[in-house]
């Protein structure tokens, strides 16, 4: 019995959940796939966007300008990689500028401070591979990158070790409420039950609400198709570079990641199901575009492709709200872009405007808001490696060569909270496998190394969950 259950492990149920344990609750996490951040918060774009596209008055741009000012100190306490690089929405057209007008009026309405115009040649000045048919663009010098992942397990596993239960594979199927008590069952029949439930469902989140009689929204899903390009070429752009935005969203973009890759990409692709599939024409699209952005666009460098699958709601707009159907269920739905931004300030509302209208908060003195961050073992000097090697000879082994992972580190990924249990799960906790060859040297060795510290057998270990097998029998 948990005072508060939170429903689906992306980033702004991973954020609410280290929230509440801020205070003196019981709480827990319960997640469908086989480990968190599976969802819109392992596949997006990473951008802490300044908060100039939202409409005004609307929950994304309030929620949007709050989280971004919040940001910076969130991944701080959680040893998350964050960098303030700035973001830039370049014009093409003198129909576009008038956008990017329009944009800066919008901004500096929702409370974004310091945006400006550049013209071309201070744009060019700013971004050298920019194209020379660039006509002006917003500057936003607060835009920011993350890496989403990064950000949701590491609110996860802070939340874990202040004293929330997770639950993976956990896929609710039934939920009842009888006496102030909603019984959460899940497709094999387990129960959780709690006093309040947060709904951060994702896609899913409508037919959670439903499961209590609510049918007061409806979600849509659009699948977006991104291009990985090598850490070779990090130099492409400096900033994060969007095209003026459409009404599917803000449009292909070209910015740097917080490890160093060129990301380019998404698209935006209406569909009726959560399949991650990517084709020749989104992926064309987007090297189509990319060449429109930027003069002689390294493409050989790429290294992956990979689509993650956008939820938006009928609503248009963030749905945070007590349900009309049980005050006790909230709503978190319809958290499209800017939501990793708003997640902290989305957090923080919900749990103490929300919840601490049901529950008495009382804080909790024992609350530790800071986490050793994953990649502490690639930021230390030589010296300092040496010294935990000699106490720690695993770290002194690397496994994946392309980001210098050692086994100590994916040991660590494996035991830390939330555990890995797979070879994705160590890739998104460590890099492993997130290199030039993308696994193709160290896969075998991380499932080697899972086994061996699960004490399970080699068949038994997957890429990402149930079905996913990468070994079915010896050959020898």
């Amino acid at each position: 019995m948990f005072q508060v259950v939170v429903i689906g492990g992306g980033v702004v149920g991973a954020l609410i959940l280290r929230e509440l344990t801020k205070y003196n609750l019981s709480c827990c996490m319960l997640e469908a796939q086989n480990d968190v951040a599976m969802g819109q918060s392992r596949a997006n774009s990473g951008i802490v966007h300044a908060g100039f596209d939202a409409k005004e008055g609307s929950l994304k741009a309030k929620f949007n300008v709050l989280g971004s000012r919040m940001m910076q100190s969130v991944t701080e306490q959680l040893g998350v990689k964050y960098i303030n690089n700035g973001s830039l929405v370049v014009a093409f057209s003198q129909e576009e500028a008038q956008l990017i007008y329009q944009l800066k009026e919008r901004g500096e309405a929702n409370g974004v401070k310091n945006l400006s115009i550049l013209s071309r040649d201070e744009l060019l000045e700013k971004e050298k591979n920019i194209s020379e048919n660039a006509v002006c663009a917003l500057y936003a010098p607060t835009g920011a990158i993350v890496c989403p992942y990064e950000l949701t397990i590491a609110a996860i596993g802070n939340a874990m070790d202040n004293g929330a239960a997770l639950y993976t594979n956990f896929k609710v199927s039934k939920i009842e409420s009888e006496g102030g008590v909603f019984t959460l069952i899940s497709e094999n029949g387990n129960r959780v039950q709690a006093n309040v439930v947060v709904n951060c469902a994702g896609y899913s989140s409508d037919k959670i609400a439903n499961m209590i009689g609510d049918y007061s929204f409806k979600m849509g899903a659009r699948r977006g198709e991104y291009i990985l390009l090598d850490r070779e070429s990090g130099d492409l752009v400096s900033h994060t570079m969007f095209f003026t935005p459409t009404k599917l969203g803000k449009g292909i973009l070209v910015t740097p990641t917080v490890d160093g890759n060129i990301l380019l990409g998404p698209t935006a692709v209406e569909q009726t199901d959560n399949c991650t599939y990517t084709q020749a024409e989104g992926l064309n699209f987007i090297i189509k575009h990319v060449k429109k952005m930027c003069k002689n666009p390294p493409l050989f460098n790429a290294i992956t492709s990979f689509a993650g699958v956008r939820a938006y709601c009928d609503r248009h707009d963030f749905i945070i709200e007590k349900s009309e159907v049980n005050g006790n269920f909230i709503n978190c739905a319809g958290i499209e872009s800017p939501g990793l931004t708003a997640s902290p300030a989305i957090a923080e509302y919900v749990v103490n405007e929300l919840i601490g209208s049901l529950i008495d908060l009382k804080p909790n003195k024992n609350f530790n808001g800071v986490r050793t961050p994953d990649y502490f073992f690639n930021r230390l000097s030589n010296d300092e490696k040496n010294k935990i090697i000699k106490t720690n000879p695993a770290y002194g082994r690397i496994v994946c060569r392309c980001e210098k992972i050692t086994e100590g580190e994916i040991i660590a990924a494996i035991n830390q909270n939330p555990p890995a249990s797979d070879i994705d799960g160590i890739k998104r906790r460590t890099r492993a496998g997130m290199g030039r060859c993308q696994g193709g040297f160290c896969q075998p060795h991380v499932a080697e190394i899972i086994a061996r510290e699960r004490g399970i057998n080699l068949k038994d270990v997957t890429k990402s969950g149930k079905g996913s097998y990468i070994v079915t029998g010896e050959v020898k």
